[in-house]
């Protein structure tokens, strides 16, 4: 059995930390290349569990940018909960100092070149600090 010690993080593997390294530099940037560039031909993304998905590079650029935020007006950081040969569980925090602060949860499922082919953001808001 492996455990861990209460607070001990786990180092995300080089895919899953290029990968991050890529979304936030989409994020921060929404460059609609750097967006499509982490995703499949036919990636799948909901935005929640329960969320009408975003089906297909295209459609999940296009999502992206009119969902957009401006640079600069949040902060992320992020850990690893668990990953597999081809899904990644991120465990994350936003805020944005302005007006609200969220708890995150990604479910990750690559393909095999190391783009996502699924994509599942939940989120759960919390008491703004700001």
């Amino acid at each position: 059995m492996n455990e861990r010690a209460a607070g001990e993080r786990t180092a995300p593997s080089d895919r899953l930390a290029e990968w991050m390294a890529g979304y936030l530099r989409a994020w921060r940037g929404n460059d609609a290349a750097d967006i499509g560039a982490l995703f499949s031909d036919d990636a799948v993304y909901l935005t929640a569990p329960d969320a009408e998905p975003r089906r297909g590079r295209e459609a999940i650029v296009a999502g992206w940018l009119e969902d957009a935020d401006a640079p600069g007006e949040w902060t992320f950081d992020w850990w690893v909960l668990h990953e597999g040969p081809d899904i990644a569980f991120v465990q994350g925090r936003t805020e944005y100092p302005a007006e609200r602060d969220y708890l995150n949860l990604w479910v990750i499922r690559f393909a095999d070149d190391g783009r996502a082919e699924e994509f599942t953001e939940w989120y759960l808001a919390r008491p703004h600090e700001g």
